[in-house]
């Protein structure tokens, strides 16, 4: 390993004990057990090195937003890492997904969070279904009506749920949401939490509840998020794209 292998490693080692001391102070104050709450690290623009380093640090959960970089870089780290002890990580799609591209990402991700429209689940299906494998789904929950940030309204949940539920090759496992910009992060996950649990009362194995980033992971653990999305505090500021 060279010097600058090392040197960010060490530092992705300081970052992720703090933000793991965050999750467990936030445990606590909510009077939680840490162990049932997934961080998912964040990689979205960050090469494949750092998606190894962080797996040699413990990470499993992986998060990535646009399909191309994610498929390729994944490719590579599942190579390296199939290739070195026969385990891989576990890949969660989270960003505003095409329809035309659904069925593609069906074939890398374990887990999609960002599923806000029938179209999605149609696609998503195929591409599961003709890679023989099945996948982890999250409908996603626009909290404030806005659904130019991605999310179905809360009134449209219930008849996404029954079509991914209906679906062979998918599993539904919960919701997602980003808590609406300006607003208050405790409201909007008290509102996520409400939304869940009417899901589950449908639906017991959607019990999956994905909230919280860099900024707001408190108010996330407050309100009974089981998934963590966590880039920045991490991996630091995104590189720039030229």
């Amino acid at each position: 390993m060279s010097s600058e292998e090392r040197q960010r490693l060490e530092q992705l080692r300081e970052n992720l004990a703090a933000v793991h001391e965050r999750i467990a102070r936030g445990c606590a104050d909510a009077g939680r057990d840490p162990g049932e709450v997934t961080l998912v690290v964040v990689t979205k623009f960050f090469p494949a090195s750092d998606v190894l380093l962080l797996h040699r640090l413990g990470v499993r959960d992986f998060g990535e937003n646009r399909d191309q970089e994610a498929g390729e870089k994944f490719a590579e780290v599942r190579r390296v890492l199939f290739a070195a002890d026969g385990q891989g990580p576990t890949l969660h799609f989270i960003g505003q997904l095409q329809s035309n591209k659904a069925a593609h990402v069906a074939g890398y991700a374990d887990v999609v969070q960002s599923v806000d429209r029938r179209k999605l689940v149609t696609g998503l299906a195929k591409g599961a279904a003709g890679r023989g494998r099945r996948l982890q789904v999250l409908l996603q929950v626009s909290l404030d009506g806005d659904t130019s940030r991605g999310g179905a309204p809360p009134e449209q949940l219930d008849e996404l749920a029954e079509a991914v539920a209906g679906e062979e090759h998918l599993d539904l496992r919960g919701v997602m949401a980003v808590a609406p910009l300006g607003a208050d992060p405790d409201a909007s996950f008290a509102r996520l939490r409400e939304v869940a649990d009417g899901i589950r009362s449908r639906h017991p194995g959607a019990d999956l509840v994905s909230a919280g980033m860099s900024g707001d992971l408190e108010a996330a653990l407050r309100h009974g998020a089981t998934h963590l999305r966590v880039g920045t505090a991490i991996l630091g500021s995104r590189p720039s794209l030229l």
